[in-house]
């Protein structure tokens, strides 16, 4: 399976890249509608993209939520099957309403499956704090 580590770093580096560009539309069509989201910030599971679509644009909406950039680095694959586990160090570049721009250190698993196509969609997301 490592020929498809290629294809795998190639849908999470489009990921990162439309997220650091606070592209939603494209950030969100990486990941598959029944997709979870599991984040430090958010209380509970966010079961659906739509859930987590309606949490960007409520953070949007409510405290001027912005990603200014994002980079990716440490990253590792490990591939079974149709299945990937990506997961790296994420430095992110934020701005909202009450904090103003913040740099965030954070550790984050993004889990891939394969799709009939041969294209890789993210599956479930899990960002917590770098206790670095």
């Amino acid at each position: 399976m490592e020929t498809s580590i290629p294809q795998v770093l190639a849908a999470a580096d489009a990921c990162v890249a439309a997220f650091g560009a606070h592209d939603a539309s494209a950030y969100f069509a990486c990941f598959d509608a029944d997709a979870t989201f599991v984040f430090h910030t958010t209380p509970g599971v966010l079961v659906g993209r739509v859930a987590w679509e309606c949490e960007w644009e409520r953070l949007e909406r409510e405290e001027g939520f912005r990603v200014l950039g994002c980079s990716s680095t440490d990253r590792r694959v490990q591939v079974v099957g149709d299945v990937a586990v990506f997961n790296h160090s994420v430095a992110t570049r934020i701005r909202t309403n009450a904090g103003g721009e913040e740099e965030l250190a954070e550790r984050e698993t993004i889990v891939f499956a394969r799709q009939p196509d041969g294209a890789w969609l993210a599956i479930h997301e899990h960002l917590s704090p770098d206790p670095a």
